[in-house]
């Protein structure tokens, strides 16, 4: 099974050293993936997507993040400097996975 979503979610900084960029997955997406990954997960909850945001794709992985109930999307450097996109900003992307 193929899974391909969009949506659009606000870009955002880890507060710690790194300085990681992500987006927060929808309450329902993150729902509806976490039943269709259950015992598919690597650790920290992880699983491989691609995700597409403009023009750029990249892989990466999506992360369960308990505080706030949902999956993250990491956003590479090297994305966000295609894009042009700053942290605040919001963006339409665009995640894809096979089960």
């Amino acid at each position: 099974m193929q899974i391909d979503e969009t949506f659009r979610a606000k870009v955002w900084t880890q507060e710690s050293t790194g300085a990681w960029h992500f987006v927060t997955l929808p309450a329902d997406l993150s729902k509806r993936i976490r039943t269709l990954t259950t015992g598919l997960r690597r650790p920290f909850g992880s699983f491989h997507v691609v995700a597409k945001t403009g023009k750029t794709s990249w892989e990466t992985s999506l992360f369960a993040d308990q505080k706030r109930g949902a999956f993250l999307l990491p956003v590479k450097a090297e994305v966000r400097r295609k894009e042009k996109i700053a942290p605040g900003d919001t963006i339409e992307v665009s995640v894809s996975f096979g089960l």
